[in-house]
C-alpha cells in the first residue's frame, strides 16, 4: 500500500507527497499533461523538443544541471505521446535546490534563439540518427501511419517529419510552452525523506506565485473503428526481413487494457512465451519475436514484431503468427498458464514499487489518469482476469479487419 497526501495550490498545481524515511534521498517529479498527441499536425515534435529546451536554461538560471549536481542530485526526463515527465533525485537536506530549479523553468524558459538553435540541432540529429539512417528506424513511422487515420497517435514523439522541428519558430515554441507548461496542467510529486508540512511550505514558496495559465481542454479526433485489414510492403537496406503486426486495443482505463496486457505476456513475455517457444525455438522462423503494447492512455496498439531467419518466406511467417493467435481465440488457456502470468505481473509491480523514483513517477501517472490511489488497486484488476476474459477479448481484437501488417523486406 503506497500512502500519500494530496493538496492543490491556488494556481491549480496538484501536489502529492509520499513520505519514506527509510532513505536519505528525495525525489521531485513534475508531470505535465502534454504529449505528442497534443501537437498541431503541421507542427509536430514540439513536446519532445521541449524536453530538450527545458534543460537549456530558464529565466533566472542559465544552466540547470550545474547547481543540481553541486547539491548531489541527478535528473532526467522523458516525453511520450501522452505526457511529459521531469524528475530529479537529490539528498533530502538539499531538496530546496530542486524546488528552485523546477519552479524557475515552470515560470519561464530562457527563450533565446541560441538555445532553440542548439536544441533544434540536437533533436534533428537524433531524428536522422535513429529514424532516418538507422536500419528499421522508420518502422513505427510507417506503422502508425498505417494503423491510425485520424488520431494524433499517427505520428511518433520525435515528430511526423524532420522539417517540422527544422522550421520551428521561436514564437511557435513560446506559444506551445505557455499553453501547456502551466501549474494548472502539472502534477508535482515529492517522495522520500520529507514531511507533508515541509513540502507544503516549499511548494507555496517556490511555485505559489507562478501564474496559473488556462486549463488545457483536450479535444482530440477519435480514431474510427477499423473495418478492413491493412497491409503495407516496405523494401529497405536492412539485413533481415521483418514482420510487424498490430491490432487496435482498449484505452488505459478500460478493462480490455488489462486483458490485452496479459495477452502480450502469454504471447511474448520472454523465453517461455508461446510465440518464442513455437516460432523462435521450435520452428526457427524468427531470430527474435516480441509481443507488447505501448501503455497509451487513448486506444492503443497490441503489437507482434520480429525479424525473420534468413531463407524463411514472409507468407509462412505471417501464417505461423496467425495460427498462434488463432489458438487464443478458439481454446481457453489453462489456469496454471494464466496464474504464472499473474504471479509475474505481481512481482513486476512489487519490483517497480521498490524505488522512490518509480513510486513518484507512478503516483504522478495515476493522478494524471484521474486518481493517484488507483496505484494501490492496479494489481487487483489483473488478479480478477479469468481465462474466459482472455479468450473473449482475443476474439474481439484479433479480427482480420482490426489488423495492420507491415511486411518489411530486406533489399
Amino acid at each position: 500500500m503506497i500512502t500519500f497526501e494530496r493538496f492543490v495550490l491556488d494556481n491549480g498545481l496538484k501536489v502529492l507527497v509520499h513520505e519514506d524515511h527509510s532513505t536519505p534521498m528525495a525525489v521531485v517529479n513534475i508531470m505535465y499533461d502534454v504529449g505528442a498527441r497534443d501537437e498541431n499536425p503541421d507542427k509536430t515534435g514540439f513536446a519532445h523538443l521541449f524536453e530538450h529546451l527545458m534543460f537549456g536554461g530558464s529565466i533566472n538560471i542559465p544552466d540547470y544541471d550545474e547547481p543540481l549536481q553541486r547539491a548531489g542530485g541527478e535528473n532526467n526526463a522523458y516525453t511520450t505521446n501522452d505526457l511529459t515527465n521531469y524528475y530529479c533525485q537529490i539528498p533530502a537536506e538539499n531538496i530546496e535546490t530542486a524546488f528552485w530549479l523546477e519552479s524557475d523553468r515552470m515560470l519561464s524558459l530562457a527563450f533565446s534563439k541560441k538555445s532553440l538553435e542548439v536544441q533544434r540541432k540536437v533533436v534533428c540529429e537524433e531524428f536522422k540518427e535513429h529514424y532516418l539512417n538507422k536500419p528499421y528506424g522508420d518502422v513505427w513511422h510507417q506503422m502508425r501511419e498505417l494503423a491510425y487515420t485520424k488520431h494524433p497517435y499517427r505520428w511518433m514523439t520525435i515528430g511526423k517529419e524532420l522539417s517540422h522541428v527544422e522550421n520551428a519558430h521561436i514564437d511557435d515554441v513560446k506559444q506551445f510552452f505557455f499553453k501547456h507548461y502551466r501549474p494548472v496542467n502539472a502534477i508535482l510529486v515529492v517522495a522520500g525523506h520529507v514531511t507533508v508540512e515541509q513540502v507544503k511550505r516549499l511548494a507555496e514558496k517556490w511555485f505559489g506565485d507562478i501564474p496559473m495559465g488556462d486549463p488545457y481542454v483536450r479535444n482530440l479526433p477519435k480514431e474510427p473503428p477499423q473495418t478492413e485489414k491493412r497491409v503495407k510492403e516496405v523494401h529497405a537496406a536492412v539485413p533481415l526481413d521483418a514482420l510487424i503486426k498490430t491490432w487496435h486495443m482498449d484505452a488505459r482505463l478500460d478493462k480490455g487494457y488489462y486483458v490485452a496486457d496479459m495477452i502480450t505476456e502469454i504471447l511474448g513475455g520472454g523465453g517461455s512465451s508461446r510465440l518464442y517457444q513455437k516460432l523462435v525455438k521450435e520452428k526457427q522462423y524468427f531470430s527474435n519475436l516480441d509481443c507488447y503494447h505501448f501503455g497509451s492512455i487513448d486506444s492503443g496498439l497490441l503489437t507482434v514484431e520480429g525479424k525473420l531467419v534468413k531463407g524463411v518466406k514472409m507468407e509462412d511467417a505471417v501464417t505461423a503468427i496467425d495460427e498462434e493467435i488463432q489458438k487464443l481465440t478458439t481454446s481457453l488457456i489453462e489456469e496454471p498458464e494464466l496464474q504464472k502470468i499473474k504471479n509475474k505481473t505481481e512481482s513486476v509491480i512489487a519490483f517497480e514499487d521498490m524505488s522512490i523514483m518509480s513510486r513518484a513517477n507512478s503516483l504522478a501517472m495515476y493522478e494524471l489518469l484521474g486518481d493517484a490511489s488507483m496505484m494501490n488497486t492496479e494489481l487487483q484488476k489483473y488478479q480478477d482476469i479469468t481465462v474466459q476474459d482472455i479468450q473473449e477479448y482475443s476474439q474481439q481484437i484479433f479480427q482480420p479487419h482490426n489488423s495492420n501488417t507491415l511486411l518489411y523486406f530486406a533489399n
